[in-house]
C-alpha cells in the first residue's frame, strides 16, 4: 500500500514560510495571492494489505512522529500500489 500524508499547520498558527513564499511571488509580479500556506507532504511504501489497519498505522506515526499535532492538522490517503 502507499500512503500519502499531508501535514499543514492549523489555521490560527503563524505560517511565517508561507508569508516568505507571498511576498516572493509578489515581488516576481504574481499579484492577487491574498494568502499562502505551506505544509509537508510525505509518502510511505507499506507491507500492509489491508487499507484500514494501513490507515490506522499511519495514523499512529503521525500521532508519534510524523505531525505536531498541537499546532499541525494531517491527512492521509491510502492508495494501493500498482
Amino acid at each position: 500500500m502507499k500512503a500519502t500524508v499531508r501535514i499543514m499547520l492549523h489555521d490560527n498558527v503563524l505560517d511565517p514560510q508561507g508569508k516568505a513564499i507571498r511576498h516572493a511571488l509578489e515581488t516576481l509580479g504574481f499579484s492577487g495571492v491574498e494568502r499562502v500556506r505551506q505544509g509537508k507532504l510525505i509518502t510511505l511504501e507499506l507491507a500492509e494489505t489491508d487499507p484500514g489497519k494501513a490507515r490506522q498505522r499511519v495514523r499512529e506515526m503521525c500521532e508519534k512522529l510524523l505531525a505536531n499535532t498541537v499546532i499541525e492538522s494531517y491527512e492521509i490517503d491510502i492508495a494501493e500500489q500498482s
